[in-house]
């Protein structure tokens, strides 16, 4: 495994991380396609997370040296609190998370986020969930909708940020949206980030046209999601006749990981065997003509085409 170090601290993440997704038999990921409502739900935890199976997959990240866990709701910060605790951890582990109802559309204007008595107690509950003292990386969520709702937001954040990280209650705060370009670029301005948290894949990658050279000069680390495209990368490779999964998986990651800016690529699979299979993929990231020809002919079909118009669209904001 390699490690790259975030800013000027002396803490070093795993080039792969691990994603706390639990999935359907259809691969769908639980909770969110189970009940949405609930899934976002503060203190609701969907039962049979966190299972031997889950704990398989920990420990096989583990066999490779991953040392940075990326948790979404509710049901998943109580499951990896719990299996650390049962299991112990052969080395220090980081542990990204969020607040809960309070990112993205969950809550209108995110003025919970901007509130900071909502945005500590918040923190307070989740590492209680976690069983941990400090919530490693607080991934702070926002819309558009936010700043342009109340001017002030920015600094709102940047203070509510600092506060946490004065009364020990997170290390690290992360940058994200779904509202593109110009809400990260400000995120990123506002001098109160230490990453950014972005999806980022060969359909969906304008963001190494303004955000990625941004965060180079504020020393700003990059992490990734979506390396598969939601899934849809498997679609558009069915229809230019590629029927081979794993190829398409490796061309995916080391395609990723080739971008000197990344810091960390968040993946996520309930299969043990496929998690070893791409973490295997650190030891050589030389990408073989085979897997250069699979991307050529991905990038080529229509579905993969009309995929990377609307996500360009969506991130510009145009």
């Amino acid at each position: 495994m390699q490690y790259s170090k975030i800013g000027n601290s002396e803490v070093k993440v795993s080039q792969i991380a691990m994603g706390g997704h639990e999935y359907l038999p259809n691969q769908k990921s639980r909770g969110f396609n189970e009940d949405f409502n609930l899934a976002i739900k503060p203190g609701y935890i969907f039962e049979g997370f966190g299972g031997e199976n889950r704990k398989q997959v920990l420990r096989t990240a583990f066999n490779y040296g991953v040392n940075f866990f990326d948790v979404t709701m509710d049901s998943e910060k109580e499951a990896i609190g719990r299996n650390l605790k049962e299991m112990g951890t052969p080395y220090d582990v980081y542990i990204q998370t969020r607040p809960e109802g309070m990112v993205y559309t969950y809550d209108e204007y995110n003025t919970k986020m901007a509130d900071y008595s909502l945005l500590k107690a918040e923190a307070q509950r989740i590492c209680k969930l976690l069983q941990r003292e400090c919530i490693d990386f607080f991934n702070i969520a926002f819309m558009k909708s936010a700043w342009e709702h109340d001017p002030d937001y920015f600094d709102k954040m940047k203070v509510n940020i600092e506060r946490l990280k004065k009364e020990g209650l997170i290390r690290f705060a992360c940058a994200d949206t779904f509202s593109g370009e110009k809400t990260y670029m400000h995120q990123i301005k506002s001098d109160a980030y230490d990453v950014i948290y972005i999806n980022y894949n060969f359909a969906d990658c304008k963001a190494k046209r303004n955000v990625f050279p941004l965060c180079r000069e504020k020393n700003m680390g990059i992490i990734t999601r979506e390396s598969f495209m939601k899934g849809n990368l498997y679609h558009f490779a069915k229809e230019a006749n590629i029927e081979n999964n794993t190829l398409v998986c490796h061309a995916a990651i080391k395609w990723l990981l080739a971008q000197d800016e990344i810091i960390t690529m968040v993946y996520g699979s309930d299969k043990p065997n496929h998690v070893e299979d791409a973490l295997k993929l650190v030891e050589n990231l030389k990408m073989t003509e085979e897997e250069e020809q699979v991307i050529s002919l991905i990038k080529n079909t229509n579905g993969f085409k009309e995929y990377e118009q609307k996500k360009t669209k969506e991130f510009l904001d145009l």
